[in-house]
């Protein structure tokens, strides 16, 4: 019994063990299959993390982008004509009606004419040095009665239209054959007063041709009958007649030492073109171009002989011409107010004061009998200027949005690459710290821009820069305009 006790007892074992084997089998097969199923857990959850870090990367990136956007977006949509060189039409968005946006300051005065103004007002003793110089005819209508020695005077000025007509007898000569005059060939022509009534029409009224010729032919009561086609062939006329004065025009510019300039766009054939100025003290002169490209300058012919010194609203291309470049700092002045606007920086504020306060302080100085500034007083200003750039570079650094602070380094670099050209204004009191000159001669072509949407045909453009060139330059001599003009159509010009 004992031999089978211990067997029994060995094979009890043997089968314990044998299914303690088995369990711990299916232990370990479990505890595998838990593992490997963790691990494919944790590498799903591993790299959802990652996607999940790259989607957060992408939407990081594409907000700050998206930042950026709006930043410059506002920028565009703050443009106006009080912080940018925009024309005060485009003030759209700025809050008031177009044309009403104005970056001056008020000065606290009285509307109109200020202290010291010439002023314009037609007086008893201009009208009586008009009588006696015979340049108006003088009538005497009686009120009262004469037989009282005793009387006052008052005067109406007026204008009396109505039609002339000069009859031009030709007579024969001794062979019975008629000599007639070129102007004469045709039975019916204009005279020099209308041509030139439709030549100042045409540039300072900015009158379509179909108007001039109705507005001409309601004052002589019908009488004149002119035409679309007879103005556009006097104003064609007085652009061949004054070429020869242009070219001696264009001859005077090239001898000043300061020609102020600026351009315009204009429509010429659906196609931008463009007008450009040129201005001095007694002249304006007026081109056409295509461009304001390097190779379209080179065509003016006056900017590849000129070498004195050029003042212009920081077009690149004029510094190949002439030997001296003045900067328009009003148009800087905007730049520098959009600055503050859109950083927040104080540098642009500091320099837009010491730009202002060095005008005025020049201005003094010109009233003084001074004709610029002491070497020591200019050198201090020039390393005022330095020292607010530096300052504005590291506030540059700190400017949050990018868009913004490109554009605030951008205009850094401009400030110090051309000190020299912004501040010639107080080396040369000869150079104004504005082109206001140039900007006032501009306004016509802008006015006719608008009024008549441009030009059929480059002929037109460059026919409307001559009787421009010659009308402007009139005036600023202050030299009666519609005399000389006669002058002109009967081959007289006095205007040189």
């Amino acid at each position: 019994m004992g031999g089978n006790y211990e067997k029994s007892i060995y094979n009890q074992l043997m089968d314990v063990m044998a299914r303690l084997e088995n369990v711990e089998k299916k232990s370990e097969e479990k505890i595998a299959k838990i593992e490997r199923d963790y691990e494919q857990k944790i590498y799903a959850l591993n790299e959802e993390i990652k996607a999940l870090k790259a989607e957060n990367r992408h939407l990081k990136e594409e907000n700050q982008m998206l930042r950026e956007e709006n930043a410059r977006l506002k920028g565009i949509i703050n443009n106006n004509s009080f912080n940018t060189s925009l024309p005060p039409s485009s003030d759209k968005n700025s809050g008031k009606r177009v044309n009403t946006y104005n970056g001056r300051k008020k000065t606290g005065n009285k509307a109109g004419g200020q202290k010291g103004h010439k002023g314009t007002t037609l007086t008893r003793k201009i009208i009586e040095e008009k009588i006696k110089s015979g340049k108006c005819s003088h009538k005497i209508k009686i009120i009262g009665n004469q037989q009282n020695r005793k009387y006052i005077t008052r005067y109406v000025a007026d204008v009396d239209v109505i039609m002339t007509v000069l009859e031009v007898r030709i007579y024969a000569d001794g062979n019975g054959k008629f000599n007639i005059p070129e102007k004469y060939h045709s039975a019916v022509t204009y005279g020099p007063v209308v041509k030139s009534l439709v030549t100042v029409l045409y540039s300072e009224g900015v009158m379509p041709n179909k108007r001039i010729a109705s507005f001409l032919n309601a004052a002589s009561n019908g009488g004149l009958c002119l035409s679309e086609g007879s103005v556009y062939n006097f104003c064609r006329e007085f652009s061949e007649k004054s070429r020869d004065t242009i070219e001696k025009l264009e001859d005077i510019l090239m001898c000043q030492e300061t020609i102020y300039t600026d351009a315009t766009n204009v429509n010429v054939d659906k196609k931008q073109g463009y007008i450009r100025n040129f201005s001095s003290a007694d002249t304006a002169f007026y081109h056409a171009m295509g461009s304001k490209s390097v190779k379209s300058l080179e065509k003016t012919g006056l900017l590849n002989k000129y070498t004195g010194t050029l003042v212009h609203d920081h077009e690149t291309a004029l510094y190949h011409f002439g030997t001296g470049h003045g900067e328009y700092n009003v148009h800087l002045l905007r730049y520098l107010r959009k600055n503050t606007k859109e950083t927040g920086n104080t540098w642009s504020g500091d320099m837009m004061d010491f730009l202002c306060g060095l005008n005025k302080a020049r201005r003094q100085a010109i009233e003084s009998g001074d004709k610029q500034f002491p070497e020591d007083a200019a050198r201090r200003y020039r390393d005022r200027y330095m020292e607010i750039i530096s300052y504005g570079r590291v506030q540059n650094k700190e400017t949050k949005h990018r868009y913004a602070q490109k554009e605030e380094k951008t205009l850094l670099n401009r400030l110090e690459k051309y000190m020299d050209n912004h501040l010639l204004f107080i080396y040369d009191f000869n150079v104004a710290f504005d082109n206001n000159m140039s900007e006032r001669d501009l306004r016509k072509v802008k006015n006719r821009q608008k009024m008549a949407g441009g030009f059929r045909k480059t002929s037109g453009q460059e026919m409307f820069c001559n009787i421009l060139t010659i009308i402007e330059t009139l005036k600023r001599r202050n030299m009666g305009i519609l005399e000389n003009i006669k002058m002109f159509f009967e081959g007289t010009p006095v205007l040189l």
